[in-house]
């Protein structure tokens, strides 16, 4: 492997990637985090406070002083949602407390298990318990404003001789708890770790997020570039896209997806791999649905294709619901709570 190649080593590459209560789990994540720029892009503290205005979505950042919780603190999350997710479909009821092993999560989203990669595990949780998010969400026709943090609070239960954190105890936010309990979530590739740049990171959530398990998917830099948060002017944000692009048409190293730049139209192309969900242990093979839910869903949901978003609804479902049809509507009107018109 050559010094300029865009991945990360693999660290751990035994069995053991994923480790313990989830070992056959797949990361994932949770809509809300995809759909948003809730995490900063930057490697060195970020402390401007930043807000967020799409679709009449609007979301407030606002860091502590040990600024924003960047996309590599994201680490933690989607580890507590993968767990929790994979307890669910063993029939476990999710707990918003979450204790873990700290070399558990090292290891599953390949991260050095030395004091320093400790170190910023403890850093990364600090950030994550400091960020505030104000949120105004829409629901049942009315708009609920809301502030929290990202997790509630962390703390260390136990530490090794050498002050090494050994087991963690995470209390989660309501708002990440509940993308959990609705399973508002998605399944990322495991090659998300390797990938070094956090814009990288963040285009390939956009991807799974908007893309799917379709052919492709088009954004213009303006929109891609408000949805990813970055703090670039347009022109250097073009070319740091461009870049990406470039390497992965040499190495491929995006997962699941081809990333292109459509510079007449100034946009970039997301193109599928084909790989998304097959790798996926948990696949879930939902029975077909009473014929009578879809003029149901079309209500919940009008104007858009309702059998687009019920093959939307089968990719990202990690469990067969108690009750299809009623599962299937709840997941109609967030899609249109959250997207409104076509």
């Amino acid at each position: 492997m050559t010094a300029d190649y865009p991945l990360l080593p693999d660290r751990h590459p035994q069995g053991d990637f994923f480790v313990c209560d989830i070992l056959d789990a797949a990361p994932k994540g949770d809509l809300g985090s995809m759909e948003h720029p809730i995490f900063s892009l930057s490697t060195k503290p970020d402390t401007r406070p930043r807000r967020y205005e799409h679709n009449g979505v609007t979301v407030e950042i606002k860091p502590s002083v040990d600024g924003l919780a960047t996309v590599h603190d994201r680490d933690i999350l989607i580890y507590c949602i993968s767990s929790l997710i994979k307890g669910m479909n063993d029939g476990k009821e999710p707990q918003q407390v979450i204790r873990f092993q700290a070399s558990d999560l090292l290891k599953a989203t390949n991260r050095m298990t030395t004091g320093r990669g400790y170190s910023l595990l403890k850093a990364a949780m600090e950030r994550l318990a400091g960020t505030r998010i104000s949120t105004n969400i829409s629901t049942g026709g009315q708009e609920i404003f809301e502030t929290f943090g990202l997790i509630e609070r962390a703390k260390i239960v136990r530490e090794s001789r050498e002050g090494r954190m050994q087991e963690v105890e995470v209390k989660l936010s309501d708002w990440v708890f509940n993308a959990i309990r609705a399973q508002e979530v998605l399944t990322l590739s495991r090659e998300y770790f390797r990938l070094r740049k956090p814009l990288e990171r963040r285009i390939y959530e956009l991807a799974r997020k908007h893309c799917g398990r379709q052919k492709d998917w088009r954004i213009s830099m303006a929109v891609l570039q408000k949805k990813c948060g970055s703090g670039s002017t347009l022109r250097e944000f073009r070319r740091l896209v461009s870049a990406i692009a470039k390497e992965d048409a040499e190495y491929s190293h995006m997962p699941d997806y081809r990333i292109e730049i459509d510079e007449v139209r100034d946009h970039m192309v997301v193109r599928s791999r084909g790989t998304v969900g097959r790798d996926i242990a948990e696949h879930v093979n939902i029975p077909s649905l009473d014929p009578d839910v879809y003029e149901m869903a079309r209500q919940a949901a009008p104007g858009w294709d309702v059998r687009m978003i019920e093959t939307e609804w089968r990719s990202w479902a990690t469990a067969i619901p108690r009750n299809p049809e009623m599962a299937f509507l709840g997941f109609c009107r967030k899609w249109f709570e959250r997207r409104g018109n076509p």
